[in-house]
Formats: structure tokens, sequence, C-alpha cells
């Protein structure tokens, strides 16, 4: 099978291509590299220096003619997405339709979709399921929840498959400060350097942390299964932000206080993902709990 994976030099994406190369995929990687490290990208790839949202997608795709796009480029700052909502959407609704287009042209057999638990905005203290209503309380809510809606309609109207993940907060190695995990990256740097974090609020807001190769493997395993639906790819367990810190700085071994900062626009107070359709359809378990993946976290940290 012949996989393109988009923001594949990125965070996520970069897992995702090397589990593809794990199981003998013929792996093709675009991007920008406006966040994504080309040292990220495995040797057994073919790299293509391509932004999504340019016209030089589309001869990629002629040349290469992919069986599989698994798009993860994407503008993944909430923040950045309400100071700059028109290149968010440029980047995450315009980008995703340019990749459609060349999918229905060039007769690609399946479009697979990182989505975000973002796109559910508040919901009270409780397991959120695929059927909860959407109601994005950010820009970035809103450009990834217009991409399925758009992805839904190719479907119907040029017949391509897709697969949606919405993953709750991904983190772990190759990690940036950048998107909703981030918090996580900041933490494990900021006290490796001995510097000071920021808590945002009270920091009894609660985060659904869901490991990086977890979601590597949802995705892969999105190329044979779970055609047509959407799926919450999270853990479906609660951490405060506070809770986390003490976690982080007690794996480090290092002590030194957080400071409270004002509340910031468009976080919302509690996000916990049911990963319960995942597991029935697509056949994905997470398998690291949070102090595993925490563990392989500061690992690479401190190499780093």
């Amino acid at each position: 099978m012949k996989v393109m994976v988009t923001g594949g030099a990125g965070f996520i994406g970069s897992h995702v291509v090397d589990l593809l190369t794990q199981f003998g995929h013929e792996t093709l990687v675009v991007d920008n590299l406006l966040s994504g490290k080309r040292e990220f990208v495995s040797p057994k790839a073919r790299f293509f220096e391509v932004d999504i949202t340019s016209p030089q997608i589309t001869k990629v795709f002629e040349v290469e003619k992919p069986d599989v796009v698994i798009h993860l480029a994407a503008q993944v700052d909430v923040a950045h997405s309400i100071k700059d909502p028109v290149g968010d959407a440029h980047q995450n609704i315009l980008g995703t339709i340019r990749l459609l287009e060349c999918c229905h042209r060039f007769n690609v057999k399946k479009f697979i979709f990182s989505s975000s638990c973002a796109v559910y905005g508040e919901k009270d203290d409780c397991s959120i399921k695929e059927t909860f209503p959407i109601q994005p309380q950010s820009f970035y809510g809103i450009s990834k929840y217009t991409s399925e809606l758009y992805i839904q309609i190719f479907n119907t109207l040029h017949n391509i498959p897709f697969t949606i993940l919405r993953y709750a907060n991904v983190y772990g190695p190759r990690q940036t400060s950048k998107g909703e995990g981030g918090v996580i990256s900041i933490f494990f740097k900021n006290v490796l350097n001995g510097e000071t974090s920021f808590i945002f609020g009270d920091g009894e807001q609660t985060r659904d942390f869901v490991y990086v190769k977890d979601v590597a493997l949802a995705n892969v395993l999105s190329i044979e299964n779970g055609t047509n639906e959407i799926f919450n790819i999270g853990c479906n367990s609660k951490t405060s932000i506070n809770e986390l810190y003490q976690i982080i700085t007690s794996l480090a071994s290092i002590n030194i206080p957080s400071h409270p900062m004002p509340a910031r626009k468009g976080d919302i107070r509690y996000s916990r993902l049911d990963p319960t359709k995942a597991a029935n359809l697509l056949g994905w378990n997470p398998v690291y709990d949070l102090q595993a993946g925490l563990d392989e976290t500061l690992k690479f940290y401190k190499g780093s």
C-alpha cells in the first residue's frame, strides 16, 4: 500500500511514518517544514517539501498516485487560531479541501483525517462520546469540524472513503510547545532547564492525555478498518494541570514551583474522550497509560 502522510515531519506525523514503514507500507511524506523537522522523517520514507495549500501538491499526487492519504498537516495552536483566524482557516480548511480535490482527481482509496476533541467545546466533567453535540469554542475547533464536514460531503458526492480521528491531548517525544498536549512538552523543558512553568487559570481544568505511539497506531489501523466512521482517540481518563505538573516534577526529581496566570480565551474546563467505538470498530485500544508515556517522554527530553 502506498500511503501519503501530510505533516509527516511533525510530532504526530513522524510517529505515524515510523509505524507505516515498520508495517511495510510504501510511505510518502509531505511537509513544508515550518514546524516539522527533516531529521524526524524515517529514511525509509520518500520526502517532499511541499505545502498542502500550494498547487505543487497536485504534482505530487499526479506523479506518486498514493492509495491512502493520512492528513496530519495543520495549524494546531488554539491560541494562535484566535489571534489569526484567517491563517488558521487557510491552513486547516483550504489545505484539507485541496487535498480532497486531489484525492478525487487521482482516485485515492481512503482519506484519514486528524481531528480534535476541540470540536466538542465545553462539556460537563463526563466521558464524551462521538454523538455529543458539536460546540467548538475556538477557531481551531471550528476549522477542524468544518474540515470534517467537507470530508463527509466529498464522500457523499465523490465516494472518497474516510476515517476521522478526534484526538484527545496527544503528547510524547518530538513534541513542540504547540498543540493541545503541548503543556507536557513545556513542563518537561522548563523543569529540566530549571525554569518556571506557568499554569493558566486555577489549574484544576482536566485533560485526557493520549500517548503519540497509540495515536500512530490508530492511524495505521484506519487504513483497513473504520471506513466512513468518526472515532474518539483517547484514554477516557482525566488529569488536572496541577496534578500533571506535580507528576512531571516528581518524575524529573526537580522541585520548581509553578506560577499562576489568568485563564486563556478558548480554553475549556473539562475534556475526556470515550474510545469505546474505536475499540469496537477500529480495533484500537491505548497501550500506554500516563505514567508509562511520561517515562518515555522524559527519556527523550533528557537525551535531546
